[in-house]
């Protein structure tokens, strides 16, 4: 970590300088007088074993985690990613079910289908762009498992999957193989939800077209491209053997099921994103940074997704969520007691953003300063300023992003908290929360950078650059 305390005058690398104009910058920098460095706070830490272990277990999160785990391909690097994510979807078409079979009259049935549909659809996005780059990676590229019926010669094995045949313009023959074991066929044939299904299937046919491949649900499929073997890697028909609740025989309370799936999808896009974060980690010590760029703004988006679930408790009756709350015997102690700190993959999650911290200087190929000197920071300066290393650049702005992603998921988690049980409850039953002995929910987005290095170059460069600015004015009226 930089020492941001050193005088203006000692700011000097003990890495040579390629670029004299950037030399001519530092020399001429100063620091601004608000800038200090802050204890940075530690590293957040899961609720009590025995609130962890009970809420796995009202999940069902170590029969999930298998499914999740199962090697079913080896060839395919990238099943470890994809499963949860296919199988996070796979859910969100249960929820639907158990939505529109809600029988209460007061359940607000528009704004759950609006905001089920627009999950469902951001979720087929993602998905759609992890196939795309598992595609454009030679690493990875033609592993996933596939059917591909235009090869077939016609033949259609009948393994628990429909199949479509039409031509199409000319002599092309289109094939469209649908799951049987999925709901979301279902779901496109129940009158209720039958217009739900259908944009969901174009949204999968749009987002799907730069990918070689189609999911195989019942999507037009008009390329005609091979589908996915759907069924063999996400596993609908043992998926949904957990749609239950252990609680379910002795709690008479709907909105049971809606918290339950809610986290079910959760957990399985944090499990896909831990995933993704130890890749990340791979390809940047193999100096693969293009690579692992593109996969940081893929959690960036993990996080944007998490943040639109945890959105649904919002839709929950209040009356009915509190009831469950006291049924589920379910209680905040205090602050570090929070229920997202109840999910141990989330606070890895977290631990593991935090930690992408420590890979800048591999990164940026120098090692850190024992002494606490600037050059970390220095050798951010000269990329952003010499521009040569345009992938470094990009890794280390898709490192930055994912910290904002990572703070407004917990700012926005604590507002839904708030809403749901009342402010109290969200600060951890403590009445008085001072900035000093703030609740840890809060530590987390009010906590200083994760990058300090890189906030200091920008801060300096800026400054070098409103400097270089106010010189040209005034050697322009000296003419």
């Amino acid at each position: 970590m930089v020492d941001l305390d050193w005088k203006a005058k000692m700011v000097s690398s003990d890495i040579p300088s390629k670029s004299p104009r950037l030399s001519n910058k530092l020399h001429h920098l100063s620091i601004p007088a608000s800038f200090r460095a802050a204890q940075i706070q530690s590293d957040i830490s899961p609720a009590s074993e025995q609130a962890c272990s009970t809420y796995e277990h009202y999940l069902r999160l170590p029969e999930l985690r298998k499914l999740w785990c199962s090697t079913d391909f080896p060839a395919w690097k990238s099943e470890s990613i994809l499963k949860p994510a296919l199988q996070a979807l796979e859910i969100s078409f249960r929820f639907v079910s158990t939505v529109l079979s809600d029988p209460r009259p007061y359940a607000n049935r528009r704004e759950w289908r609006r905001r089920l549909e627009s999950l469902i659809i951001s979720q087929v996005e993602l998905i759609a762009l992890l196939i795309e780059d598992d595609e454009e990676d030679s690493e990875t590229r033609g592993a996933a498992p596939i059917v591909d019926l235009s090869t077939s010669g016609g033949a259609l094995a009948r393994d628990g999957s429909l199949a479509e045949v039409w031509r199409g313009s000319g002599e092309s023959t289109v094939v469209s193989r649908t799951s049987e074991a999925s709901l979301l066929p279902r779901l496109a044939a129940w009158q209720k939800s039958e217009s739900m299904a259908q944009k969901i299937l174009y949204s999968i046919e749009c987002e799907m077209r730069s990918c070689p491949y189609t999911l195989g649900l019942g999507e037009p499929n008009l390329a005609g491209k091979p589908n996915l073997d759907y069924d063999a890697v996400c596993k609908p028909s043992e998926l949904h053997l957990l749609k239950r609740s252990p609680y379910d025989s002795h709690i008479d309370n709907h909105e049971n099921q809606a918290v339950y799936t809610t986290h079910q999808v959760l957990e399985s896009w944090v499990f896909a994103c831990h995933e993704l974060l130890k890749r990340v980690n791979r390809r940047v010590e193999s100096s693969e940074f293009e690579k692992a760029a593109t996969d940081c703004y893929l959690i960036e988006r993990v996080w944007k997704l998490l943040a639109e679930i945890e959105d649904l408790h919002l839709l929950m009756d209040p009356e009915d969520f509190l009831r469950l709350k006291n049924q589920l015997k379910i209680k905040t102690v205090d602050d570090t007691e929070s229920f997202c700190f109840r999910s141990k993959g989330l606070v890895e999650i977290t631990r593991l953003c935090k930690d992408l911290k420590h890979k800048v200087p591999n990164v940026l190929g120098v090692e850190v300063d024992p002494m606490g000197g600037p050059r970390i920071q220095e050798a951010a300066m000269r990329l952003y300023s010499e521009k040569t290393g345009s992938e470094k650049i990009h890794l280390l702005q898709a490192m930055q992003t994912i910290e904002s992603a990572v703070k407004r998921f917990f700012f926005a988690y604590k507002q839904v908290l708030v809403v749901l049980m009342g402010s109290l409850e969200a600060k951890g039953n403590r009445v008085v929360v001072s900035p000093e002995s703030g609740d840890a929910l809060s530590q987390i987005f009010l906590e200083p950078t994760y990058f300090p290095s890189l906030d200091a170059a920008k801060t300096f460069l800026g400054d070098g650059l409103s400097h270089e600015n106010v010189s040209e004015r005034r050697t322009r009226r000296t003419r």
